[in-house]
């Protein structure tokens, strides 16, 4: 059991082969193409979009890929679980500027 707790476990690699993702330490996140490890189980969509360098957060949206293509947007207090099966992968847009 202590191997499982110090493994980093790819998010995208559990999700494409069906496994189910086991409570660790570690994660790699994918968002847009970058790689990222976390130490923790879940974050908000504020802290995803921090994480990839989107600043002002208020200017992008994120979406959670799931296995089979489907994908979900998270708002910026949504709190996402990585231990939840089927999470491939995470994409941000930047919000269109339509006032001024």
């Amino acid at each position: 059991m202590e191997a499982i707790k110090d493994m980093v476990v790819d998010l995208e690699e559990f999700a494409q082969n069906g496994k189910r993702i086991p409570k660790c330490k570690k994660y790699k996140i994918r968002i847009d193409s970058e790689k990222y490890i976390v130490k923790t189980d879940e974050m908000t969509g504020r802290q995803l979009l921090e994480l990839a360098g989107k600043h002002p957060v208020d200017q992008f949206a994120i979406f959670q890929r799931l296995k089979g293509g489907q994908t979900q947007k998270i708002e910026f207090d949504d709190v996402v679980s990585f231990l939840i099966p089927g999470i491939e992968r995470f994409m941000t847009l930047p919000l269109d500027q339509t006032e001024g």
